[in-house]
């Protein structure tokens, strides 16, 4: 795409371009989002939702940039945050989350890990995006969030950030069948043992295009070796 000024910006995780992480979730969700290609997948009916999204796992939730701030400014500020990381290697399980299936790390302190990360970026970006409306953030509020959620959405324009934060990987839309939801977290369980370690090397700016377009990855940020 070009670097006209998307509809909204998001720092996500995704595996290394060549790695087998990164061409396994590609090939389940059924859409590569560094292409922008689709893929046949028998898993199609399955990945509705996060295949929109593509592989990736959210360090800055989906945001508009402020007035005047262009996507350069954007990607300036995350390849400097990008050369302050380290890299680090991390299992992964299959989990439930409601009706959702998803991956998450194995180990308590990688996930601390990667909250931390997550909190770094989110403080180096936040001077660029823009604030939504008190009405904007009350039409985003839905049943079951906490109060401390609210705060947060309000705040920071997303309600699952700092303490509220849990990275992960989703792999499905919302599915009823909990039989389902158990043999995917089955064949994923295997496919992780398969995989090892993933390899969390760095991150990506994605973009939306346009409101509603599928975001595509347009830039890879490194982290130092």
């Amino acid at each position: 795409m070009s670097r006209a000024q998307p509809a909204r910006i998001a720092l996500y995780y995704a595996p290394p371009a060549m790695s087998a992480w990164w061409r396994a979730g590609c090939e389940w969700l059924g859409r590569d989002p560094e292409t922008n290609r689709n893929s046949a997948t028998s898993a199609a009916t399955l990945t509705r939702t996060p295949r929109r999204y593509g592989w990736h796992g959210t360090l800055v939730a989906p945001f508009r940039s402020q007035d005047g701030v262009s996507f350069r400014d954007v990607l300036a500020s995350a390849r400097e945050w990008a050369q302050g990381q380290a890299r680090f290697d991390m299992r992964m399980v299959p989990v439930e989350m409601g009706r959702f299936v998803a991956l998450q790390a194995v180990d308590h302190d990688d996930a601390q890990t990667v909250r931390m990360l997550a909190e770094s970026a989110l403080r180096a970006l936040d001077s660029l995006r823009a604030r939504p409306s008190r009405e904007e953030n009350e039409k985003r509020v839905t049943p079951g969030m906490s109060a401390r959620q609210i705060a947060l959405l309000h705040e920071w324009g997303y309600p699952y950030v700092l303490d509220e934060f849990r990275f992960h990987m989703t792999l499905t839309s919302s599915l009823d069948s909990a039989a389902l939801r158990r043999g995917i977290m089955e064949d994923w369980s295997a496919r992780c043992d398969a995989l090892g370690s993933m390899p969390f090397h760095g991150a990506a700016l994605f973009v939306e295009p346009e409101a509603g377009a599928p975001f595509e990855l347009v830039e890879r940020l490194p982290f130092p070796a």
